[in-house]
């Protein structure tokens, strides 16, 4: 698996916990979002309810579930942890929602891809905290109705759009959470060297950032590999020479991109002429999945304007031409 992809990997639950902040104060970034969370946080402790429900979107790896754990910490209740994918039957469901307390908070992650039927179940659930269960089949079934405990459910997603209009909007409060800022990422890498135990210079925390494709997921990993080499070496500091040395060996340049980023632009430019050109031309041409091309690397590559997205197609723009050593306006050979 690719170090820049900014999908949660095996090792990254074991890093989070240790580097996860605890509190809005340590949360670097996201102003925005931790401002309106942090009034919607006091306004509902005054009146001694349970904060509405909440709704988070953005790319993988900004910090989705870690403002989840802080919510709840503010809020003093208990958190309980799954995704869409894994609530399959909606006795799944109905087990996890009967097993909260008053306040508590429901984390759901990928919840774009919960089942049709489950999501009909969730419906009364968050409104009315009413739990309906169909008890026997045919003629003598009949439906059983629980009371639920007031719970506030946190949804996550990456792709809003995939939600359906009725559950987006039983969601109280729905924010987008944005790529940070190249300041913001080195000052999580300094954060993070400071917890990890180890020293990392201005020079190579700014080497670290700039690479880290404005992910502090990302940023976090890639602070973990150069450290390995650092401590390989017997250094007491990471320095840029150190880090360019990391980024070198895992093939992963200065703004962040690694093979096959250039294999999908590059592609684009020798079979397709720079685009227009279909996502799922792209994908049969790079072996790559549709859904890791529009998830992992796409958002990166247009948020830096080296790709675009048209109704035709995908066009690679004149930076990402220019970046890859070709001239625009005689893409066969390089400059």
């Amino acid at each position: 698996m690719a170090i820049t992809n900014s999908n949660e990997q095996v090792d990254d639950s074991k890093l989070d916990v240790t580097l996860r902040p605890q509190t809005f104060a340590d949360y670097i970034g996201q102003e925005k979002t931790k401002k309106n969370l942090h009034i919607l946080i006091q306004a509902a402790k005054k009146r001694n309810e349970s904060i509405e429900h909440v709704l988070l979107y953005g790319p993988a790896g900004l910090g989705k579930t870690t403002l989840s754990h802080i919510i709840a910490k503010e809020m003093g209740v208990g958190i309980k942890i799954t995704s869409g994918p894994a609530i399959e039957r909606v006795g799944d469901l109905g087990s996890i929602l009967t097993n909260l307390q008053d306040g508590d908070v429901l984390f759901i992650d990928e919840i774009h891809r919960l089942n049709k039927l489950i999501e009909e179940v969730l419906y009364p659930a968050m409104e009315d905290y009413k739990l309906d269960i169909i008890v026997g089949k045919g003629p003598s079934a009949r439906t059983l109705q629980l009371d639920l405990p007031k719970f506030t459910l946190i949804g996550a997603t990456t792709r809003l759009g995939s939600l359906s209009n009725p559950l987006r909007n039983r969601f109280g409060a729905i924010h987008r959470l944005e790529f940070y800022s190249p300041e913001e990422i080195k000052r999580i890498i300094q954060r993070s060297s400071k917890i990890l135990g180890v020293s990392i210079n201005e020079k190579g925390s700014e080497l670290v950032a700039s690479c880290s494709r404005q992910t502090p997921r990302i940023a976090n990993r890639i602070l973990k590999r150069v450290r390995d080499l650092a401590q390989i070496q017997n250094k007491d500091i990471i320095c840029d020479k150190i880090a360019k040395e990391t980024l070198d060996m895992l093939e992963v340049d200065h703004i962040g991109l690694e093979p096959a980023d250039r294999i999908i632009m590059e592609t684009m430019i020798q079979k397709f002429d720079g685009g227009p050109v279909g996502i799922q031309t792209i994908a049969a041409a790079t072996s790559e999945e549709v859904q890791t091309i529009e998830d992992v690397y796409e958002p990166y590559l247009i948020q830096i304007g080296f790709l675009m997205r048209t109704p035709r197609g995908r066009v690679v723009t004149e930076r990402g031409f220019r970046h890859l050593g070709y001239d625009p306006n005689n893409f066969t050979k390089k400059v």
